[in-house]
């Protein structure tokens, strides 16, 4: 029986159909099965079941997309960059199909990202619940609008930390992935991906006394929308997924039982696009 690949297909990417097309034919030599699926239709189903393997062709916005559906099946992922240089896509366009032998050889490299999972509860409800690879952003669904909320911490013991009321323009609760993206941008650290920590980081606080924290990834963090907001508000999960928020809904983002098995084309991908993307000028090497 052949084993099955799925091709999670950014087809705004020009490159992206060609190079599926090349990936299917060569990897059905090798008695391998392929399914496609477009990120971008709105009426394909993706059927992830026994999937052996998952290639994304596109570029980091591509990658989020495919680790909420195959992290929880332990599916690795092979992220084949089509977009510019991005922190998660490692894996060159050239260098897909040995990278793929790697992985049919049990030779290839594999970054395990730690996921969060973001559940809304409402009345004692859950009507909302998402896994992400990036981020769980609070925010006013209006440009520069200031939200409440109300922010604890549960310790893997059971106690609770009371972190006190804030205003802000919303609420970052990052990965270490996800460090590099939207909370980098409102001044957030950056932080290996390969850590067991997460990122607390307030947007554009009231006060400046309210400043981004590193927690433990056993920690839950809990978020409560207090009354009379000035502007409706929202939770997005990986810039992708939005879900209206209410008076009282409790935002509860905790660590997801399963990472991210992300096949890299080598260790220090990460820090070379690091390096290039933020400019940091060249300097000679100690070692």
């Amino acid at each position: 029986m052949s084993k099955k690949v799925l091709l999670f297909v950014n087809n705004k990417k020009p490159e992206s159909n060609s190079l599926a097309k090349e990936i299917c034919e060569k990897i059905a030599a090798r008695n391998y099965s392929a399914g496609i699926f477009s990120i971008d239709s709105k009426t394909e189903q993706c059927n992830p079941a026994k999937t052996d393997l998952s290639i994304s062709l596109g570029g980091d916005g591509t990658v989020l997309f495919a680790s909420r559906v195959m992290a929880p099946l332990g599916v690795p992922l092979m992220p084949v960059n089509l977009g510019t240089l991005g922190f998660i896509a490692a894996v060159s366009p050239s260098q897909w199909e040995e990278t793929f032998i790697q992985w049919e050889q049990g030779k290839e490299v594999i970054s395990r990202r730690l996921m969060l999972e973001a559940t809304v509860e409402r009345g004692g409800n859950t009507v909302f619940q998402s896994c992400c690879l990036n981020d769980a952003v609070v925010s006013a669904a209006g440009i520069a609008k200031l939200v409440k909320l109300k922010l604890e911490m549960e310790t893997a013991s059971g106690e609770r930390i009371d972190l006190g009321p804030f205003r802000a323009d919303g609420l970052i609760v990052a990965t270490p992935t996800g460090s590099t993206g939207y909370s980098v941008a409102a001044g957030g650290p950056i932080m290996d991906p390969e850590m067991d920590a997460v990122i607390i980081n307030p947007i554009c606080p009231f006060t400046l006394a309210n400043r981004p924290i590193v927690i433990s990834s056993d920690e839950r963090i809990i978020t409560l929308v207090e009354k009379e907001q000035r502007s409706d508000v929202i939770l997005t999960v990986d810039g992708q997924l939005t879900f209206p928020l209410e008076w009282d809904d409790r935002i509860v983002v905790r660590c997801f039982p399963h990472t991210l098995q992300l096949i890299a084309s080598d260790r220090w991908a990460f820090y070379r696009a690091l390096r290039t993307k933020l400019e940091w000028s060249g300097g000679h090497s100690l070692a």
